[in-house]
């Protein structure tokens, strides 16, 4: 039997040409997955027909984007996941969705290898082959660009050659990969860290120099996933839309970071996540309200080393599931309300309320009707401070105490010493 690869297919020009490509050089028959996350573009029967006039014996097509947005953008907002403490994992939530229907397809038709279209100096080489062999053990991985030379001079040659059904004229001076949760867009002259974004770099936002009147939206969320939006029941998905909709308007998500890349080289990206940044905001601002400080804290280095995993592949290992575990539990009462002004590339929080909320309006206040008994100030600042104290006196007794400077007194506290 013809040994079989599976192909993770865009339908643009380099994996277009990878199915011919990948055939010639190891006689495998080639299947085209096509998995859609929201990155918009052609309807995925143009894409699967496509496939199959460059020579793929299948072409296995997925609507995934209530999947990515349910699965994979929701565990995330939960996470308040930002790399670097910018970056909503655009790229890295997406790769694991597709490596699943990958696998999926690969079992379905009887394959041995997965190949993907990523270069050997990237992130999602790793997440692709990781995520595959954590699935599959059993598969093996082919990156062409990387494995089998293909340049995109080559694939142009090849695809005149074969007069395959695909552009290769058109220029586009930058790599850009786009889902629901947002888009990634790097490489041309960006290249150049001190060249600025020009305006042609954005599309899922609009210039924030010059916003629209602003834009108050209230978002329900039932255990940390946004279910209404101004009242109106939404899906995850349907979430996500809507404010990338009502936050792009207003330049809200805009990000350009000189990112450390996993396999060790920093590279300069730029990312438009309008709906992203402002649901994690909106939702990190209900955790306040209703999350344990102790839990809280704690939850914080638990969202950067979660979000690390994702970043670095590692969505379907034993750490990366058992923080899973711990992120939902802390979701327990992240139910309620956000109230958040969108205006002029910000997304800012004005109201806050939910039944599970730990403000305590009366414990707060200081006016009549602080039940906040202060008596008990003093002895917890005692006991608060009993340790520092104690080590304190011991600096002193050993000649260590902390250097108060040698410095003459200012005039006013001189004479009044005197």
């Amino acid at each position: 039997m013809t040994e079989r690869v599976v192909l993770a297919y865009s339908g643009g020009l380099d994996t277009s040409v990878g199915i011919g490509w990948i055939a010639d050089a190891t006689g495998a028959e080639v299947i085209a997955v096509a998995v859609d996350v929201g990155q918009g573009g052609e309807d995925l029967e143009v894409i699967r027909r496509r496939a199959l006039d460059c020579g793929a014996v299948e072409a296995y097509v997925a609507d995934a984007r209530d999947e990515f947005a349910t699965e994979y953008c929701m565990p995330a907002l939960q996470a308040n996941a930002l790399y670097m403490d910018r970056y909503p994992l655009v790229s890295a939530l997406s790769r694991p969705v597709i490596v699943k229907h990958l696998v999926r397809a690969a079992r379905q038709f009887g394959a041995t290898t997965v190949a993907h279209g990523c270069t050997g100096k990237g992130n999602d080489q790793v997440r692709f082959e990781v995520g595959i062999t954590s699935l599959a053990p059993d598969l093996r991985c082919l990156a062409p660009v990387r494995d089998l030379a293909l340049t995109r001079d080559k694939a142009i040659e090849y695809a005149n050659r074969k007069a395959l059904p695909i552009e290769t004229t058109k220029h586009n001076p930058f790599s850009i990969d786009q889902n629901v949760w947002g888009r990634a867009i790097e490489t041309g002259f960006l290249e150049d860290i001190w060249n600025g974004p020009t305006k042609d770099v954005y599309t899922y936002t609009d210039d924030p120099t010059f916003p629209p009147v602003a834009d108050e939206v209230t978002i329900t969320f039932e255990q940390g996933v946004p279910v209404a939006i101004d009242g109106v029941p939404v899906t995850p998905l349907q979430a996500i839309q809507e404010m990338n909709r009502r936050a792009g308007a207003q330049g809200v998500g805009r990000i350009d970071i000189v990112e450390d890349r996993l396999v060790g080289i920093k590279s300069r990206e730029v990312y438009e996540a309008p709906g992203a940044m402002a649901l994690i905001a909106a939702h990190q601002e209900l955790e306040n309200v209703t999350v344990e400080r102790e839990q809280a804290r704690f939850k914080r280095g638990v969202e950067q080393r979660w979000t690390e995993l994702v970043y670095d592949g590692m969505w379907f290992s034993p750490l990366k599931r058992s923080l899973d575990t711990f992120v939902a539990d802390t979701q327990r009462y992240v139910s309620g309300e956000v109230r958040m002004v969108l205006h002029g590339g910000r997304a800012t929080v004005t109201g806050r309320r939910s039944e599970a909320s730990l403000y305590d309006f009366n414990l707060a206040t200081y006016d009549t009707g602080d039940t906040f008994d202060q008596s008990h100030a003093k002895g917890f600042i005692e006991i608060y401070g009993l340790t520092a104290k104690l080590s304190a006196a011991r600096d002193v007794r050993f000649g260590n105490g902390v250097d108060l400077g040698s410095g003459a007194l200012p005039a006013a506290e001189a004479t009044a010493d005197a």
